[in-house]
């Protein structure tokens, strides 16, 4: 019951000052120039909405962060709680100069690929992997544990990145993503995860209001970046505590922003244009046009999700040939939807036809 209340009460402080904040944060958008542009490839043609609204999701976080903390007694090593913050602050920086100014996707990835570096540094690693059926684990050599960290990190991060494409996509998916590993942490014993996940948990839930459609403010990279940046290090914070299929259930936790980014890559490079260049094919663009309606697509994008996370959260309990078999049939099922959905032409440059509708958002570029 304790436990409960520990967790409860910081959820609500972080959704709370993110709530607050979020109004502050869009009138000093506005008047210091961050606000977004819609570009050819927009959905919605809204000039002027503010961005920058992460700030706002960062600022409760680290207030939840903190009450949880105290209230559970839990103390993380430094290292390990000044990696998460630092590499955090790293990210937020980056977002916001990249909401105000706009930045090149070298730059982007450059200061990307210090702040996984700064988190492998602090422990947040993938230094295993446990093979489903005998549960054999093969141990990561010290340049595999930093290549394979530093491309999870970097992958999550951009993958929350590529899906901010309409209303409320990024910021209800991030928050089903996060109580989801939150659960796993909490059942692999975990307390500074849990910690962190509750904080993250209430901060975006506090600005989820503010950026369902019709969006009033956007996370902008500054959100976006940092809410990936988070879930990255919030399923590292589990990875060597998952009793069963270690990389898989993570990955199964995050598999619809991954898959996303992953079909984008092939797509774009089957027709031989640049895998940063913004297209109007996404998974969200498919079912917009489907579904005709922002706030449908967005809900239909939400339980895609929470159907992963659901399916991530039972993986724990499996073992041996359940498990494998089990993770097969959940690659067919996944490979038939995106068939369904028309995502797997990788060859083609034909987009979905849209409707003009005005709760959209722009497509990312990187």
């Amino acid at each position: 019951m304790q436990q409960a209340v520990d967790s409860f009460i910081p959820l609500l402080v972080a959704l709370a000052v993110a709530a607050l904040l979020t109004p502050v944060v869009s009138r000093l958008a506005r008047g210091l120039g961050a606000l977004d542009h819609p570009s050819d490839r927009s959905v919605s043609q809204r000039p002027n909405i503010p961005l920058w609204g992460g700030l706002a999701v960062a600022a409760g976080f680290g207030a939840g962060l903190l009450l949880a903390l105290w209230l559970s007694g839990v103390r993380p090593a430094p290292s390990h709680l000044g990696g998460m913050l630092l590499g955090g602050a790293v990210i937020l920086a980056l977002g916001i100069c990249d909401d105000r100014f706009g930045l090149g996707a070298r730059v982007k990835f450059a200061v990307q690929i210090g702040a996984a570096a700064i988190a492998i540094a602090a422990g947040y690693q993938m230094d295993h992997l446990t093979e489903p059926i005998t549960r054999t684990t093969f141990v990561f050599s010290e340049p595999l544990v930093w290549l394979a960290s530093g491309l999870w990190i970097v992958g999550v991060t951009n993958a929350l990145n590529l899906i901010d494409g309409l209303d409320g996509l990024a910021t209800g998916v991030g928050a089903i993503i996060c109580a989801t590993l939150t659960v796993i942490l909490l059942q692999a014993g975990q307390p500074f995860g849990v910690c962190v996940g509750v904080a993250l948990l209430g901060a975006l839930l506090g600005f989820l209001p503010f950026n369902f459609p019709p969006a009033r403010i956007f996370l902008g990279d500054t959100g976006s970046l940092f809410v990936g940046y988070s879930l990255a290090l919030l399923s590292l914070e589990g990875y060597s505590q998952v009793t069963v299929i270690t990389f898989v259930v993570p990955l199964l936790a995050l598999a619809v922003p991954i898959i996303d980014t992953l079909i984008s890559i092939l797509r774009r490079a089957g027709t031989g244009r640049s895998p940063f260049r913004a297209d109007r094919q996404h998974i969200h663009h498919r079912l917009l046009a489907r579904r005709g309606s922002p706030r449908a697509a967005v809900v239909q994008f939400y339980f895609l999700t929470a159907c992963f996370s659901l399916i991530a959260v039972s993986f724990t309990d499996l073992q041996g040939y359940v498990a494998a078999f089990c993770l097969v049939a959940v690659l067919f099922l996944t490979l038939r939807l995106l068939r369904n959905l028309g995502a797997l032409s990788f060859g083609s440059r034909e987009e979905p036809a849209l409707p003009d509708w005005p709760a959209g958002r722009e497509e990312k570029e990187s």
